[in-house]
């Protein structure tokens, strides 16, 4: 199993001389959360199953800087981001794919200016785009009908104007999607976002997770598709608070499309 998952890193296509078409940016909770790792394994297989030419950065990856700069920590987040660009500027990096839309926004967005232009994509929008060019098969297998609700990520929704591209892998999966009340360019956040992921929340008389899982168990779903390891987290305590965690699953796009194919 081990060698069917091989993930090279820059460090090894450089001293091949050879150049990967993707780089795959894993992201702290990509990398490090038990849960978030599922992500990152099933988007790997998808990647091999694509005959995808890629490789990670492995210990030269730092954090993007994102919780550091939405925390107020303008001079932290200029130092993480120097040191990311100049290891990606010295492997000539052109292409960046990421399964975590906070490394996406900050990479896309906020890098350019401080010298790193890349073209990022969220790992959505690049299975998609793999769908298109007839590279990846996406069919319904064992999700076929099953009733899924999608919480939209806010850094890839509201920030950067991406609804469609979770929505379209998941309609390919042949599932009955359901959109809670308060969705797309009026979503809800799960609560981790602006640095909360690693805090207790605020003072108040209910949790943003909580309140948002409540939005999406009134659509009745069998599943809450994420598209983010911030929310999958969030969603997935709001689930527990709920003692729903037997009958709803939260799962990464990513996840229902390798494992509706048994990958």
């Amino acid at each position: 199993m081990a060698e069917a998952l091989k993930v090279p890193t820059m460090a090894e296509y450089m001293a091949e001389g050879k150049k990967p078409e993707v780089l795959f940016w894993v992201g702290c909770a990509g990398s490090f959360d038990d849960r978030a790792k599922k992500i990152t394994r099933a988007f790997v297989k998808l990647l091999h199953q694509a005959g995808v030419d890629f490789a990670v950065l492995g210990t030269e990856e730092s954090c993007t800087g994102d919780p550091a700069k939405r925390a107020g920590n303008e001079f932290l987040f200029q130092m993480q981001a120097a040191t990311n660009i100049e290891v990606l500027n010295g492997y000539e990096i052109e292409k960046v794919v990421t399964a975590c839309p906070h490394c996406f926004n900050t990479i896309k967005n906020e890098y350019p200016a401080l010298g790193g232009n890349y073209e990022v994509m969220h790992h959505t929008q690049f299975l998609k785009a793999l769908l298109n060019e007839g590279k990846l098969k996406v069919e319904g297998g064992k999700f076929k009908g099953k009733k899924i609700t999608f919480h939209d990520p806010c850094y890839l929704g509201r920030a950067n104007d991406e609804y469609e591209a979770p929505r379209d892998l998941l309609r390919k999966l042949e599932v009955e999607l359901v959109e809670m009340r308060k969705c797309k360019k009026n979503g809800l956040c799960c609560g981790a976002g602006g640095g909360q992921m690693f805090k207790e929340p605020e003072p108040g008389n209910k949790d943003v997770n909580i309140e948002r899982t409540e939005q999406a168990l009134e659509t009745q779903p069998e599943i809450i598709a994420a598209g983010c390891p911030f929310c999958n987290t969030m969603m997935t305590d709001g689930v527990k608070n709920k003692e729903k965690e037997d009958s709803v699953a939260v799962m990464d796009v990513a996840e229902l499309i390798a494992q509706a194919e048994d990958l």
